[in-house]
């Protein structure tokens, strides 16, 4: 299996994604209050809550500790030209991206 690119855009967004074998509702917001800024949630297709509240992060597996939710992968966020730069508002789905990367 290749590596994958979960579109995003600069605005909240919810959507359905294929992670795998699997269908799950993505839903991604920002949160000002306090320099939250980007917040992901897991659910499955009936809206049901998988995972919830994850900072899109740079430089780290945002599903590594939810290895025994059997998710089958690794979600990685990188910003172009400096993978550990925090992402911003502006700069989500242009400069920073979202991967999502199978176990082999």
């Amino acid at each position: 299996m290749a590596n994958y690119e979960i579109p995003l855009s600069a605005a909240n967004q919810s959507f359905t994604v294929t992670l795998g074998t699997t269908d799950y509702r993505l839903t991604v917001i920002y949160r000002d209050a306090k320099e939250a800024g980007w917040i992901m949630d897991i659910a499955d297709t009936e809206g049901n809550a998988i995972i919830s509240g994850t900072p899109l992060v740079t430089g780290h597996d945002l599903l590594e500790q939810y290895a025994y939710l059997g998710i089958g992968g690794q979600m990685i966020v990188a910003t172009t030209g400096d993978p550990y730069a925090v992402p911003t508002f502006e700069n989500l789905g242009d400069a920073c991206k979202l991967y999502w990367i199978p176990n082999a």
